[in-house]
């Protein structure tokens, strides 16, 4: 299993170091389990390290009872995935196949033993991240989604599921998937997500299926962080690593997928070190698992509704649902998210055929047909030459009269290039039209209008922060961009206008609105938050 699907019998193994099993067995006790007990089910979460002495452990396909891929774990391998570094769920489960010996390391004293010794810390990691993507890749796990095509709530599952790179199966409903209906007991065809044989999610939201796979937190005012990071895009997940690495109690709150509106590009190229370009969910998922190695916790999807700040100087946000948490100090990473239109329909049809992402699940409903993209930012621009590659025609719809302004010289020139993309200058798209799903749109060119069929229109468009839920604590112009360093009297860049409250990325005034230069500010903002944050300890 040290990919799931490869026949591990042809891959080489590389087992912990002596030394590593050593230390293991220092901190942990042997277990045994007689042929055909399950050492983890689905849905429970990874609570211990499990290091195989003698035996043999399979991966079992959770609606029929069989084993799912041909190899198995043996002596000297090591049972989890990534899931584990964020006391996550098991997303399959797992059955001795014969009599197996075990070592088990309390998932507590595994990751501080991790954190003392890298060499164990990178081999661990490096393997748990391989099963991740190859479970993702082959779609292995307890969570199967019906009819996402055609259900809006299905549809934001499948959303949340693949922007944080969480394996899933996704069926149409055209006649597939019956071994797995049948198991599930679910007569004739309806919308549903199962999570594992025995539950189907009732009124299913991206909230429920965290719960059940331990994303969710537990959160109460009575657990102080060193910092709370709000917002997971570039800022906040660069923020949150080198936090963990200077060794913060930290906590990221993202109400949506860890990436934020960069993690929607299908393709950033103009970031150092990626030459042939890296979608933005891979890049920011791989600065969450750095994050995730140092000690960060991410709580997804949940949503900041309230911030205070308590007489003894702590603040303590107010998440949906009524949880609290507090913190000595908040790093506000929110960013900006696109602009609503003022469409009639529009609510109604989003997720219907009206997006604010173009990535693999969006690009779907644009095959050989016509997709709309609006806006003339990077983003639109990315949007457009990744949906070219699947519709038959792209459409870009801009304001103005140029994307010089507004759009790298890369970008403006691929776009002219391709025969697929027809870029649309002083145009405003005028209405939408359909059923239950968009079929067409309308847009006015110099007064005059044309229709163009389509499945698919991507909203791309305008700047508006995420900062409501900061109340009056801080200070922010007029368009709410919050206001840091010399706009309030502050000497650093990203200290707002109240003590203990930092500000970093798109959602900052003046800021540049590009992903490295979030990363930057997010890196380099935490020796500053250190510095309070020993001096409200002390």
């Amino acid at each position: 299993m040290e990919s799931l699907g490869d026949d591990l019998a042809t891959m080489p193994r590389v087992p912990l170091a002596d030394e590593h099993v050593a230390a293991l067995r220092a901190i942990g006790s042997e277990r045994t389990y007689p042929a055909g007990t399950m050492l983890a089910v689905a849905g429970e979460a990874i609570d211990r390290f499990v290091y195989v002495i003698d035996g043999e452990v399979e991966v079992v396909d959770p609606f029929t009872g069989g084993r799912m891929v041909p190899s198995t774990l043996g002596p000297t391998q090591f049972m989890g995935e990534i899931g584990f570094l964020n006391g996550g769920s098991w997303l399959l489960p797992m059955r001795a196949v014969r009599d197996t010996a075990t070592l088990e390391v309390p998932r507590p004293d595994m990751l501080a033993m991790m954190a003392r010794v890298p060499e164990l810390s990178d081999h661990v990691i490096r393997v748990f991240s391989a099963r991740r993507r190859r479970q993702f890749e082959l779609r292995n796990s307890a969570i199967k989604l019906i009819g996402a095509d055609r259900d809006a709530a299905v549809q934001r599952v499948e959303q949340f599921l693949s922007r944080n790179r969480i394996p899933f199966q996704s069926l149409d409903m055209d006649g597939s998937g019956e071994e797995v209906l049948a198991a599930c007991n679910l007569v004739g065809h309806r919308p549903a997500v199962i999570l594992g044989q025995d539950r189907v999610l009732e009124e299913p939201t991206p909230r429920k299926v965290a719960q059940y796979l331990n994303l969710d937190l537990d959160a109460c005012a009575e657990t102080l962080y060193d910092l709370l990071v709000v917002g997971g895009g570039p800022a906040g997940v660069a923020a949150a690593v080198y936090a963990g690495a200077e060794g913060l109690k930290a906590l990221v709150i993202e109400d949506t997928a860890i990436g934020g509106q960069a993690g929607t590009s299908s393709r950033i190229e103009n970031y150092m070190g990626f030459p042939t370009g890296i979608s933005g969910t891979d890049l920011l998922y791989r600065g969450q698992i750095q994050a995730m190695k140092f000690g960060t916790r991410f709580a997804m999807p949940r949503r900041v509704e309230r911030l205070e700040r308590r007489a003894d100087g702590a603040f303590c946000a107010t998440l949906d649902g009524g949880d609290a948490v507090c913190a000595r100090a908040v790093l506000v990473a929110t960013g900006v998210q696109y602009s609503r239109l003022p469409l009639d329909r529009l609510a109604e049809l989003e997720g219907a055929g009206v997006f604010y992402a173009a990535t693999d699940m969006e690009a779907r409903f644009c095959r050989n047909t016509e997709a709309v993209v609006i806006g003339g930012g990077n983003s639109a621009g990315q949007a457009a030459m990744y949906l070219s590659r699947t519709a038959g025609h792209v459409h870009v719809v801009v304001r103005g009269k140029s994307l010089a302004a507004s759009m790298s010289s890369y970008l403006m020139e691929r776009l002219k290039a391709d025969p697929r993309i027809t870029v649309h200058y002083d145009t405003a798209v005028t209405a939408l039209h359909g059923g239950d799903h968009l079929e067409a749109v309308t847009f006015r060119t110099a007064g005059v209008e044309r229709h163009i069929p389509t499945r698919a229109l991507f909203i791309m468009i305008g700047a508006a922060p995420n900062t409501s839920w900061l109340g009056t604590l801080v200070e922010t112009d007029e368009r709410g961009f919050v206001l840091t360093g010399s706009a309030t009297g502050e000497t650093s860049p990203y200290e707002t206008s109240c003590e203990g409250i930092f500000a970093v990325g798109d959602v900052r005034s003046g800021s540049v609105k590009r992903v490295a230069s979030a990363v930057g500010e997010g890196s380099v903002v935490v020796s500053q938050i250190w510095n309070f944050v020993e001096r409200d300890r002390a």
